[in-house]
């Protein structure tokens, strides 16, 4: 059985900065505790995925310049296969700007650089790694063509599709896309998004699962914060609590989850145990400032998992 994950998506490099509170429109506020992060989604998730114990391949482009010439420097040392991370003349890399409050919560402005010429034809070039792989994953800060394409790659070789639905956009996924997808994982906001649902408690959590799935998607899972996950199982809302810590930035939170979530479902973890372990990995990342610094380790999650049990 295959046990590679390949990930489609962006790579952006984060400026971080905390603040008392995130500012109201046209109000200047002094931050403090400023850094530099590697972040974007797709680089997050595949960062996330080979820490958490899989063999992990990305497909992204990011700028020639000194960002991006040090980001594919990084996902090199993490371990990932970066053969198809390109470096593209003529634009810069992807850049997002991030305050954090006292309350950990974040504001991300994010400028999309090479992340937006992400094509089908890069899809195409990376084909040896779909043959590969066990499961394809992917959000949505690169073209939705590519995904389409990098979907149907991906079934064609007998992966399974998982997609992060995130950063919604403003139009609604096409059915071509979401008719190829095995696995998805919104946040409360994306889910009321997609179903039309506010996601207030467990009755209008499985509204909400049950109107995604009429959509084309088997088994979908809401992510909720503090409260944990919701999914369905056979007709019935599961809710999986996470744990309570102390939260300082939420920004990885849900790229740890689906990294986390896809390393588990590669083990062949049974997917309610599965969810169990993102939460674990995502409830971890929340007491850490930053992106990929706050991105944790297999041992960590094992630890936490023994200590619990």
């Amino acid at each position: 059985m295959n046990k590679r994950i390949v990930v489609v998506g962006s790579c952006n490099t984060d400026m971080v900065i905390r603040v008392d509170h995130l500012p109201l429109p046209g109000e200047t506020i002094i931050g403090h505790d400023f850094i530099t992060n590697q972040g974007g989604k797709g680089a997050n998730q595949a960062v996330a995925a080979k820490r958490l114990g899989s063999e992990t391949a990305f497909i992204a482009r990011l700028g020639n310049d000194d960002f991006g010439k040090n980001s594919l420097r990084l996902l090199t040392e993490e371990g990932i296969d970066t053969q198809f991370v390109s470096l593209t003349e003529g634009i810069s890399t992807g850049v997002a700007l991030i305050p954090v409050d006292d309350k950990g919560e974040n504001s991300i402005i994010v400028s999309s650089g090479a992340n937006a010429l992400l094509s089908t034809d890069d899809i195409v070039a990376a084909e040896p790694l779909f043959r590969e792989a066990a499961i394809l994953l992917m959000q949505l800060e690169t073209p939705i063509a590519t995904l389409i394409s990098a979907a149907r790659m991906a079934k064609h070789y007998g992966a399974k599709v998982v997609l992060n639905p995130a950063p919604y956009p403003k139009e609604p996924l096409p059915a071509e896309l979401l008719e190829m997808v095995d696995v998805i994982t919104p946040n409360e906001t994306e889910a009321a998004r997609m179903s039309g649902v506010k996601v207030t408690d467990e009755g209008s959590a499985l509204e909400a699962i049950r109107a995604i799935q009429r959509q084309g998607v088997a088994d979908v899972i809401i992510t909720a914060g503090a409260a944990g996950a919701y999914t369905a199982t056979d007709g019935q809302l599961v809710c999986i609590p996470t744990n309570k810590v102390d939260v300082v930035d939420t920004t990885a939170a849900g790229d740890t989850f689906c990294g986390a979530l896809c390393v588990a479902l590669c083990k062949g973890e049974d997917f309610t145990e599965a969810i169990r372990f993102a939460n674990k990995a995502a409830s971890l990342s929340v007491t850490r400032i930053g992106a990929w610094r706050s991105i944790p380790y297999e041992k960590e999650i094992l630890s936490t998992l023994n200590h619990n049990s």
